[in-house]
């Protein structure tokens, strides 16, 4: 008797997590990753090679709610199955939100229409151990309505070049939209007397973008530049023209959008 042919599935999973102590997303050969984790545990439960893709890469230390991944398979296992199992496997960092079949075509970095990123900041003057590894303490005073006008520069389409990092892209590919991206959404919003909130929603995001983006904003907010000498920064298209790079453990990746 013939052997049964096996299903090809194109599995989508939703991740959450906590970025500390992690070198990042991308799995590496030295340095405990999410991906990695993922993939071997996957490996364990569906006794397969599994190579999983992400919707992007996030540096080490930070975080996810809705990081969106995919996998082929041919694993009989249903998708409950599956996440309850990930999640008794994963350390506690990790945790798979969902886990859905999705059309064999689906990729979940190509198909990705945009992202948003939160940005978290703890103006107080005693930084709450609780926060320590999802917010960055300002001690210090801040303008926030100068914040609030440079924001207003960043949504639009622009070349974003000012700040991004290098290993954002391949610089020597000619022709595609290179470092011009879309902001829908750059807004502060004041969770409490303390506590904000970054919030970054576009269509794209080069290499530390929005780190770099919150560093220049800090200056802004500081009185270290004015808002002309931002909006400056910004057309340069010079990393150089751009500010100091916020710390990861601030950001976390809230959601992909398809």
């Amino acid at each position: 008797m013939a052997a049964l042919t096996r299903k090809t599935r194109n599995i989508r999973l939703i991740i959450a997590y906590d970025g500390t102590g992690y070198s990042g997303w991308q799995r590496q050969k030295n340095g405990t990753t999410i991906q990695g984790e993922i993939e071997h545990f996957l490996h364990h439960i569906t006794r397969e090679p599994v190579v999983l893709h992400g919707a992007g890469r996030t540096d080490a230390g930070v975080h996810a709610d809705g990081m969106c991944a995919h996998f082929i398979s041919h694993t009989r296992i249903n998708c409950a199955d599956l996440q309850s199992g990930l999640n008794s496997l994963l350390p506690g960092s990790i945790r798979i939100v969902s886990v859905e079949d999705t059309d064999l075509h689906f990729h979940s970095r190509f198909h990705a229409k945009g992202k948003h990123y939160q940005y978290s900041l703890y103006l107080g003057k005693v930084h709450p151990p609780r926060l320590r590894l999802y917010s960055l303490h300002i001690p210090f005073t801040i303008n926030l309505q100068i914040i609030r006008d440079c924001l207003q520069l960043i949504e639009g389409t622009h070349d974003f070049s000012s700040f991004e990092n290098s290993g954002s892209r391949d610089k020597s590919v000619r022709g595609g939209k290179g470092a011009v991206r879309t902001i829908y959404l750059a807004r502060l919003a004041e969770k409490s007397a303390t506590e904000l909130n970054f919030d970054f929603k576009g269509d794209g995001f080069l290499r530390q973008m929005i780190r770099n983006m919150v560093g220049t904003l800090l200056d802004a907010g500081r009185g270290r530049i004015t808002v002309a000498e931002f909006s400056t920064a910004l057309q340069a298209k010079d990393r150089t023209k751009g500010g100091p790079t916020a710390p990861a453990h601030g950001l976390c990746l809230k959601r992909v959008f398809y």
